[in-house]
């Protein structure tokens, strides 16, 4: 039992001086780094959907949900590169971090889907959606630390419940299908996450945000 209390004093220690260490790091570099994970996430979920879509059925892309209904749609972002520069760094942060948030939960049901997901690739599939919560966590963490350094705006979290349930069907098309939509989903909301740190981290280096 004691043991257990110091493992935990030791992870405790050790969370406090990361937290610590990130504190002092200029925001430039911060958003240096977190712009790199925003990548990394971005880029594996394009991989994934590669992979899925090797043995993809034809009829699947005819049938499968729009992306107008992916439960992230209803945040209003900018819309294109031009908007996104007319966006406060603030709020770039805070649509960055909800819309990450708001993958928690989705995430998991990915992951346990890819257990049983009927797809010549699934292992690697399965592995690859695991590295992606890993990713995911990480980006989190270290967009926190940013939101607590770039002011209370910055921290300010829209919430955008999954409603979707752990169910993503019975049949292996219905799988396949589901598991392909809410992953595309998931791909272009990094894809916005990635766009808006790009952004950030921009004007952070340059004099002039219209560079960006």
């Amino acid at each position: 039992m004691a043991l257990k209390k110091t493992d935990g004093s030791k992870l405790l220690m050790a969370v406090v001086c990361l937290v610590a260490v990130c504190s002092s790091v200029p925001i430039s570099d911060l958003l240096d780094r977190a712009s790199q994970g925003s990548d990394k996430l971005h880029a594996l979920s394009t991989i994934i959907s590669q992979d899925l879509n090797s043995h993809f059925p034809p009829i699947g892309q005819e049938i499968m949900p729009r992306p107008s209904m992916c439960h992230t749609s209803s945040l209003q972002t900018p819309s294109d590169k031009q908007q996104t520069l007319q966006v406060s760094e603030s709020d770039l942060l805070s649509l960055a971090r909800s819309l990450l948030q708001a993958w928690s939960d989705p995430l998991l049901v990915l992951s346990a889907s890819a257990n049983t997901l009927h797809h010549p690739d699934q292992t690697s599939i399965s592995n690859q959606i695991q590295e992606l919560q890993l990713h995911s966590k990480s980006l989190g963490d270290g967009l926190d630390i940013l939101s607590g350094k770039m002011g209370p705006a910055a921290q300010t979290i829209s919430l955008l419940p999954f409603s979707g349930g752990n169910d993503i069907g019975q049949d292996r098309i219905s799988q396949l299908i589901n598991f392909n939509f809410l992953l595309s989903c998931f791909r272009r909301d990094s894809h916005k996450i990635d766009s808006f740190l790009k952004v950030l981290r921009c004007r952070a280096t340059k004099a002039q945000p219209q560079m960006c």
